[in-house]
């Protein structure tokens, strides 16, 4: 991952923050949407943004652009800062292949423990029953 190329590609804008801080939430523009386009993107090969396209899927919008708001301080540096931190470990966490599962098979003995336990209850609410008179 190239981050000199990413961070030629990112966008900010600073918007108004929500929640509360009473006339200072009103006047200052602390809150950060990063914004970056993975349909034109040049830090990453064509393979790579296949496999960032399938798993940031839900967090993409429809025209491929990933946005990320940041409002957890009330500078807007930190939350710059915050914003780009987060993307850069949500691209690593994209790109990690995950190891493919192995098949298992359950143990000869954990099913041998399992149908003596099965049998052993059986057996105990047997004993609970009235005895057949014939």
């Amino acid at each position: 991952m190239n981050k000199e190329k990413l961070a030629a590609e990112l966008q900010f804008k600073a918007v108004r923050s929500g929640g509360a801080g009473g006339q200072h939430v009103n006047k200052v523009s602390s809150k950060v949407v990063l914004s970056w386009d993975l349909s034109k993107t040049q830090a990453f090969s064509e393979e790579e943004v296949a496999r960032l396209t399938v798993e940031l899927s839900n967090r993409l919008s429809k025209e491929s652009i990933l946005q990320l708001e940041c409002d957890a301080t009330r500078s807007q540096i930190q939350n710059k800062e915050g914003a780009i931190s987060r993307f850069y470990a949500i691209l690593t966490a994209a790109l990690v292949e995950k190891k493919p599962r192995k098949a298992t098979r359950v143990s000869r003995s954990v099913i041998r423990k399992r149908k003596d336990n099965k049998q052993q209850l059986s057996l105990k609410k047997a004993m609970r029953r009235r005895p057949d008179v014939d």
